[in-house]
């Protein structure tokens, strides 16, 4: 199954906010290779959190590989593939920040980038599973002391 974001996402908890959803309009990405979404309506009570506009953005971008690599040939003495690709794929958050009174919008990102080696979709498919995984549910279940973090620098 490929990625396709439903509208509302439940957002994750964070100190200060009740019940957080996002609804999301499909936008058009940065490049052939990507699926965007803005953020059209911040639901629940999250007091002060700003939707997408031109000059502020709220979105949400997945890139799968512009150019994917494929595995390369073993050498035919040792058995060993000399060079193994990496494939990239990247999920990042865009956001307009006010840095202070008066202040211009600045823009902010939150990104994930995945390095699969090349052959392990293939070869080793329950351990990409395994490891993506991992990394949300430990965001999902960190959610709140990662924006701490954030906030107030202290992990």
């Amino acid at each position: 199954m490929t990625i396709a974001v439903t509208s509302p996402v439940t957002g994750g908890a964070q100190t200060g906010f009740t019940s957080p959803t996002y609804t999301l309009l499909t936008d058009i990405a940065p490049t052939i290779f990507g699926k965007q979404y803005a953020v059209s309506v911040a639901g629940g009570t999250q007091v002060g959190v700003t939707i997408h506009t031109a000059g502020a953005p709220f979105t949400l971008t997945v890139n799968k590989c512009g150019n994917y690599r494929t595995l390369g040939k073993p050498n035919p003495v040792t058995g060993i593939i000399p060079n193994v690709a990496i494939n990239v794929y990247k999920i990042r958050v865009t956001k307009g920040f006010t840095p202070a009174v008066n202040q211009p919008i600045k823009i902010g990102s939150l990104s994930l980038i995945a390095e699969i080696p090349s052959g392990a979709d293939v070869y080793d498919a329950a351990n990409v599973r395994a490891m993506y995984s991992l990394m949300v549910g430990a965001l999902s279940q960190q959610s709140a002391g990662i924006g701490d973090t954030a906030v107030q620098n202290v992990l």
